[in-house]
Formats: C-alpha cells, sequence, structure tokens
C-alpha cells in the first residue's frame, strides 16, 4: 500500500475508529532491525520479544475479539502465535519480497484461533483445521476483520509516534475535534484558539497521521 491510499478514502474513514484508541506503544527499532535481532536470539528473554508483543499483541488480541474469543482464550492465542514464532525465527532472515509479513501473521493467528476452539470445544482435527484456515483466509469478511484490525494498529502506532511531535495542547485539540467530534466553536473557545487554528491544526495532524502511517507500512513490507 502506498502513501496516497491513506490520504485518501482509506486513511479518512479509519480516523473513526480511533477515537476509542490511546497509544501506548514507543517505536524504538525498524521492523527489520528487530526481526534480526530475533533471529539472532530466539529466547523470549530477549528484548526485541518485548518489542514484538508491544507492535502486535494488540493487533492478534483485536482480530481475536472480532472472532468473539473471550479474553482468557485472546491471550491463548497470543501466547500460541508467539511460541510458535519462537520455535520458528532461528535462522529467519526478514525478506518482505517473499511475502508480507501481515499476511503470514493473520494466517498464523487462524491456525492458533482454531487450535482454540478444538481445545475448548473438541472441533477441528488437523487435516480440517487446516482447510478451515485456507477457507478462512479466502474469506472476504474475516479478510476485513484482518484489515480492520492492522490499520487500527498501525493508527495506534502513529498516534504516539504524533504525541512526541506536536504540542499537548494541539494533540488535545486534534483528538477532541477530529477523533472525538467535540464543537468546534466551543473546543476553540475553550483551547484560546481561532477556529482557522483549530481547522489547521486538525489539517497538519492529519497529514502528518497519513505520512507516519505510510512510512509503517512501507517499512514492514
Amino acid at each position: 500500500m502506498g502513501g496516497n491510499r491513506f490520504r485518501g478514502a482509506w486513511f479518512g474513514g479509519m480516523l473513526f475508529g480511533m477515537s476509542a484508541i490511546r497509544p501506548d506503544i514507543t517505536i524504538t527499532q525498524t521492523h527489520a532491525s528487530m526481526f534480526a535481532r530475533l533471529a539472532a536470539s530466539p529466547s523470549t528473554a530477549n528484548p526485541a520479544w518485548s518489542e514484538f508483543v508491544k507492535r502486535y499483541g494488540d493487533l492478534i488480541r483485536s482480530f481475536c475479539r472480532s472472532h468473539g474469543l473471550q479474553s482468557s482464550d485472546t491471550e491463548d492465542v497470543v501466547q500460541d502465535v508467539l511460541l510458535g514464532l519462537s520455535k520458528a525465527i532461528p535462522g529467519f532472515a526478514y525478506d518482505p519480497s517473499k511475502g508480507r509479513f501481515r499476511g503470514y501473521l493473520k494466517t498464523a493467528t487462524l491456525h492458533a484461533i482454531y487450535r482454540t476452539f478444538r481445545q475448548d470445544r473438541h472441533l477441528a482435527p488437523l487435516e480440517e483445521r487446516e482447510s478451515m484456515v485456507a477457507s478462512a483466509n479466502a474469506d472476504a469478511a474475516t479478510d476485513e476483520r484482518w484489515e480492520r484490525a492492522w490499520r487500527q494498529y498501525h493508527l495506534r502506532r502513529a498516534f504516539a509516534t504524533l504525541a512526541g511531535e506536536v504540542s499537548s495542547r494541539d494533540l488535545s485539540a486534534f483528538e477532541r475535534y477530529a477523533l472525538q467530534g467535540e464543537d468546534a466553536g466551543v473546543l476553540a473557545k475553550e483551547l484560546g484558539l481561532s477556529l482557522e487554528a483549530l481547522y489547521q491544526i486538525k489539517s497538519r495532524c492529519t497529514k502528518r497521521l497519513a505520512a507516519i502511517v505510510a512510512g509503517q507500512v512501507e517499512e514492514e513490507g
């Protein structure tokens, strides 16, 4: 996905999904560097695992919730996915040309979800689970749920970056006006801003978020 798409309908629509999101993720490494460190030492004691969990744990949880999993089952899926990655990652070389990582992560998460269904409900032997995962990967509704979770994940990361770049007043103005839909006139008066200044804050922050997201997606491959 290129940056232009994020500046169009895709990004504008996703802003409405940010109203309930408060970021707590600090971006400390590039995606490729993180995987290089994981491959060098696959032990979960490796600090790079903390970075991985911060980046992708919420994405996996959000996708699980969209499948109706309860909190305990969701955490089981997260641990299952991480365990699988820890076994697969020794000697791993990150190469986006061989396929997008988010596609691999989606498939790994679906496998973990269906394993959880099998354990909890005595369903889906291995052969049937493989068929279920293949069917889910081709299902438009499942793909949309994954894409929605993935977009929100990137917006959370981008918002965390934006929070470190703008003043607390501007961040509050953007969040309350653009994301929470507060009345522009009332908010501008409360913050001591002109309406034009408030509109400019919204425009600058929206464009900056779009640029940050586009950069994250390009980095991820």
